[in-house]
């Protein structure tokens, strides 16, 4: 029987990552996220696609928006689907699901635009996620076809926390979805464990295909060119403004601040981080022991920091040289790194450092790309003078495009699938791809184009 791949978003983009595999009568849907820069329902994957088509399975390989954000919709359009998850993506996601909840209630007025779900739904939610560890093997069934059987593996994406790449195994053909993936240790997480077995297809992200990998050093050596800036702005007195996630990247980079902080390689000072960040760094120091952890010893909620929540007064940020970490990474408009940018860019002294992945479409992504002195536009009515330094590093939670090259040289795929990247950076993979693996299939994925894998 054949198997037929069909993308719902997350192709030719970043966000809303969702793709429809049906292997062997078996339809299984690979992640379910939202995208970010979207509002209502332009924000989700494209369900109308599925109607009619045979639904069993749920894998979410991890538990960033853009792969887990939209399941509560697509659970209240298909109830009986089956849902599996690592243990920490499934303690993640009650966590950020009920966050986005309020989120989406403070965005969208108009219930008709899109009906948001409940604290309540999401419980229910929760409850029923299976949970598996990484290479805890697995057989999933379909509904109407209980004669054919596939066999899952997990193994460890080292993107964040429960990040899980996804082997599919049925009839001797196997198919290996990376989710997100990072072969390079950061700062807590070890590199993604591959499987040992050759490939049929491989469904590759693509992120950093368009990155010039000579932009981003290693992470230590990033740490320190990070150490000697931080330095400097706060020994003339200045404060530090870091965008960040509150999933993944607050934990890596605070752990990063901390240990530079501990080996004396920058002044002690305060740091602010806050929110959800705080629940999630609770859930990353009760899994330390049981995943893959550079330093397990190491208790992100023991390093000592502040509510930036409880700051009333913006301005006192400034009173003595501190560093905030702030939601979110991509200083989408409304959130606290954005309100307090505009705040941080009349300070001469301060700085705003950049320290991960923007998507163009972002605000965060028109912040790093300006510099002291250059006028910003903030809105339609609103322009300012920039007068704080701003600065990019790269802390990469994302493989860089010669290692996603690696990945394909490894498995050796018959076909390779490209999602999750934008259209210059997949054209780039595909071309790379083809020059060491001449007869490898190359696919670049299409939302709404099936392939026949």
């Amino acid at each position: 029987m054949l198997t037929k791949f069909l993308p719902l978003g997350g192709a030719g983009e970043i966000g809303a990552n969702c793709f429809y595999l049906n292997i062997s009568g078996i339809g299984i849907i690979l992640d379910c996220g939202m995208h970010p820069q979207k509002i209502g329902t332009e924000a989700l994957p494209q369900f109308d696609l599925i109607s009619g088509k045979q639904l069993d399975h749920v894998i979410i390989s991890h538990a960033h928006h853009d792969h887990l954000g939209a399941l509560p919709f697509l659970i209240k359009k298909h109830p009986y689907l089956k849902i599996t998850t690592t243990p920490q993506t499934r303690a993640l996601a009650e966590v950020t699901l009920h966050n986005a909840v309020s989120i989406m209630k403070e965005k969208i007025s108009d219930p008709d635009q899109l009906q948001i779900y409940t604290h309540e739904e999401i419980d229910l939610l929760i409850r029923s996620i299976n949970y598996k560890a990484y290479k805890d093997e697995f057989e999933i069934e379909g509904y109407t076809n209980s004669d054919n059987h596939i066999k899952v593996n997990l193994f460890d994406a080292g993107h964040i926390l429960g990040s899980a790449g996804i082997l599919l195994e049925s009839n001797g053909k196997k198919i290996f979805y990376t989710g997100d993936i990072s072969l390079d240790n950061q700062e807590l997480t070890p590199g993604a464990e591959l499987p040992d077995t050759e490939i049929h297809t491989l469904i590759l992200e693509s992120t950093y295909g368009n990155t010039d990998s000579t932009t981003i050093l290693k992470w230590k050596d990033e740490a320190l060119r990070f150490a000697k800036s931080v330095n400097k702005i706060m020994k003339d007195g200045g404060s530090i403004l870091i965008p960040v996630f509150s999933l993944g990247k607050t934990q890596e980079i605070l752990t990063v601040i901390w240990n530079l902080m501990r080996s004396g390689k920058i002044t002690q000072t305060d740091i602010y981080t806050g929110g959800v960040a705080e629940k999630i760094s609770r859930i990353y120091d009760y899994n330390r022991y049981v995943v893959n952890r550079i330093d397990p010893d190491i208790e992100i909620s023991s390093i000592p920091r502040n509510n930036i929540y409880e700051v009333t007064q913006p301005g006192n940020l400034f009173k003595n040289p501190c560093i905030v970490l702030a939601p979110s990474g991509m200083m989408m408009e409304g959130t606290a790194s954005y309100n307090l940018a505009r705040y941080w860019i009349k300070q001469n002294n301060s700085a705003i450092f950049t320290v991960g992945f923007m998507e163009e479409s972002t605000p965060g992504y028109k912040f790093a790309n300006y510099n002291k002195g250059d006028t910003i536009q903030l809105n339609e009515f609103t322009s300012e003078v920039i007068k704080c330094f701003i600065q990019k590093f790269r802390f990469p939670s994302h493989s860089r495009r010669e290692g996603l090259i690696k990945i394909v040289n490894k498995l050796r795929p018959q076909k390779v699938i490209l999602v999750h990247g934008e259209p210059d950076g997949i054209v780039w993979m595909k071309r790379e791809i083809k020059k060491k693996n001449k007869s490898t299939e190359v696919y670049i994925a299409r939302s709404g184009e099936e392939i026949i894998i």
